[in-house]
């Protein structure tokens, strides 16, 4: 039989597409609700395969290469949801009511898709010629091999869903039990220390413990220690100095902490942020140049095998530049009419020429973090922080500062806009790259799986929208004008507007950022001698988040990083380590998506019934009940779903 007689195995198909659009479909819902509420987001590539596999396994055909194409197009879905880190900002600042459909999904695709064309050049330096691990990207890989290989790697996939609809119920079954306030949602104890306040909080949250989970000890470690800086350190310091007569410990360790130690995290986080940048650029630059110099090679006539096959450069050329287009025409709606018409050509020129640099740089930073450490762990909501300071410095050379209330918050809004296009190509890139690595390992075709990306980026864009207006409308956002009890923090979204508010409007509170700076230099020299010594790292932008996120939303992934890496120990010992650590993360996922699905599906319920607490049983009469009963059959359930998770890995 001839080579050209071999029929090619089945890729990027139809129902690939539509399987992968459905699973995005959940995941994007969850990782909007997740990353609202706590900061973090979820890696999609491993659950969608398994559930890929699942499903796929009982139609004619299926193949691994059509399951590498559904986890693509679910993971860049559930991986642009991160633009929620951005896009509530403009709410925050009352530009917006609400997120406006078309425009939110033109911000989120737009920015996605040149994330998309960005990474394309990017393949051959940051994942043919490379040693980065990329460690989701190959442990996506090994699920699908696995699942493809044999009868054994079919039960594998079925247990792993099981696993995760498990997970999933239970995680969302404790969180309506919170609704109905039989059981507490959170524990908190403030106290006066010295002169100061500080507490102690933390939340009953399968969510949370999930994503300790899958973000590691390292992190959780490192989360640990900035609580301990921010909340039992910075705290009682600065509200032993700033006294609040007549209101209560609680209130005035809350005051305190918003107006000033969140940003002393921000300035940990921007550290973080710019060394990880400097330590990357070398590496990165190498590897484009090897790259370019590999492109010149191929012009001299060699063949290029399948599996090497990316989209033409022209096309990616093409593209690019007629998406400034539609950028532009973006940009020009929220100019028009407005305290900025009359500079539409500085603002809109200035911006796409922004967008091309700033884009290009990003891209190929995301790419190398997501290759170093996965595409969880990458600090893409630091890339953020940097992305809206260099807007609005822009913003302050065309306009200076010291403008009309009307015109700066006008600035700040564009600023946001133009971040969050920026944003989606940071956040593709770091998912792209990652999917590339594993169609590498499984033999996929890259130009298929760019394709396959970019259907991912326009369901998740379809997706984002809804959610996001379902939830402003009913639960809200943390320091908005009608913010419910449930409100979300959406932490890096007030972190992201305060800052380009202060740039533009010359309040920012430089002196907690400096003093967080300083702090973020000593992390990193703790960081690196730590590492020289070769013992557990302490990641500088986890300690940041561990600062500047409440409490109440930390503790519990400190605890699910503990619980995970306990789990991970026992798994190191099984037959079968690999299947025995996936099954963790499965379990770890089906908590996320549990909890994350239900809490989407109780801001419908609040909005349908007007109430804010619609499934209320109990007052506050029964709280002591709740906490202490809660609080046991929280963790009952947690070990419950480990000793589960335990005996499918074992089976």
């Amino acid at each position: 039989m001839t080579t050209s007689s071999v029929r090619p195995m089945a890729e990027l198909t139809v129902r690939g597409v539509l399987l992968g659009g459905l699973i995005t479909l959940l995941f994007t819902a969850a990782n909007v609700y997740l990353g609202l509420k706590v900061g973090l987001t979820f890696a999609t590539s491993i659950p969608a395969a398994v559930i890929s596999m699942a499903i796929l396994r009982y139609l004619p055909g299926a193949t691994i290469l059509e399951n590498n194409i559904v986890q693509t197009v679910a993971s860049a879905a559930g991986t642009l949801a991160a633009i929620i880190f951005v896009l509530p900002g403009l709410v925050m600042i009352g530009w917006w009511n609400g997120f406006p459909y078309f425009t939110t999904a033109a911000i989120t695709g737009f920015g996605g898709i040149l994330g998309v064309m960005f990474s394309v050049p990017l393949r051959r330096a940051l994942v043919v010629d490379t040693p980065l691990p990329y460690p989701e990207g190959r442990a996506a890989a090994e699920v699908l091999k696995v699942g493809a290989g044999s009868r054994e790697g079919a039960a594998e996939s079925a247990r792993g869903l099981m696993m995760i609809v498990w997970s999933a119920i239970t995680s969302a079954g404790f969180a309506i039990l919170t609704q109905t306030r039989l059981a507490t949602a959170e524990a908190a104890l403030w106290f006066r220390a010295g002169g100061g306040a500080t507490g102690i909080a933390g939340g009953l949250s399968f969510a949370l413990v999930g994503a300790g989970h899958l973000v590691g000890l390292s992190v959780g470690i490192a989360m640990f220690v900035g609580i301990v800086i921010g909340w039992w350190i910075v705290l009682p310091i600065l509200t032993a100095a700033a006294p609040m007569a007549g209101a209560d410990v609680a209130t005035w360790a809350g005051t305190v902490f918003r107006s000033d130690v969140r940003f002393f995290g921000a300035g940990v986080i921007g550290v973080a942020a710019i060394w990880t940048l400097l330590k990357i650029i070398g590496p990165v630059v190498r590897g484009i140049r090897s790259a370019i110099e590999a492109s010149a090679a191929k012009r001299g006539g060699a063949a290029v095998a399948l599996g090497e096959r990316d989209l033409p450069i022209g096309v990616v050329g093409l593209v690019t530049v007629g998406m400034l287009l539609p950028i532009g025409l973006l940009l020009w709606s929220v100019i028009r009419g407005g305290p900025l018409a009359g500079s539409e050509v500085a603002l809109i020129g200035g911006a796409l020429l922004f967008i091309i640099v700033i884009g290009l740089v990003i891209a190929a930073v995301c790419g190398y973090m997501a290759g170093l450490i996965g595409a969880s762990n990458s600090p893409v909501s630091g890339i953020g922080i940097l992305s809206v300071l260099a807007a609005s410095l822009m913003l302050v050379g065309l306009f200076g500062r010291g403008t009309p209330p009307d015109v700066t918050q006008a600035l700040v809004a564009y600023a946001l806009i133009v971040t969050g296009i920026v944003f989606g190509v940071a956040t593709i890139s770091n998912d792209n790259l990652q999917d590339l690595k594993t169609g590498q390992l499984v033999g996929a075709t890259p130009w298929k799986q760019q394709v396959a990306l970019i259907f991912g980026v326009f369901f998740g864009s379809l997706v984002v929208p809804p959610v996001l207006n379902l939830l402003s409308s009913t639960l809200g956002f943390v320091g908005t004008p009608g913010a419910g009890p449930n409100a979300l923090a959406a932490p890096q979204a007030a972190l992201i507007s305060a800052l380009a508010k202060g740039v533009l409007g010359g309040d920012l509170n430089w002196a907690m950022i400096g003093w967080g700076a300083l702090a973020g230099v000593a992390i990193i020299v703790a960081d690196e001698l730590l590492g020289r010594a070769g013992k557990l790292r302490l990641p500088p932008l986890g300690v940041g988040l561990g600062v500047y996120l409440p409490m109440t939303v930390t503790l519990p992934v400190v605890l699910g990083a503990v619980i995970g890496a306990i789990y991970d120990r026992w798994a190191r010992h099984q037959a079968d380590p690999e299947a025995a650590e996936r099954m963790g993360v499965l379990a770890a996922t089906g908590m996320i998506v549990g909890e994350s699905l239900w809490g989407v599906a109780f801001a419908g319920i609040v909005y349908a019934s007007g109430s804010d607490a619609p499934l209320a049983l109990v007052g506050a009469d029964f709280e002591t009940v709740a906490l202490t009963g809660g609080t046991a059959l929280f963790l009952v359930l947690v070990a419950f779903l480990y000793r589960y998770a335990r005996r499918q890995a074992a089976a």
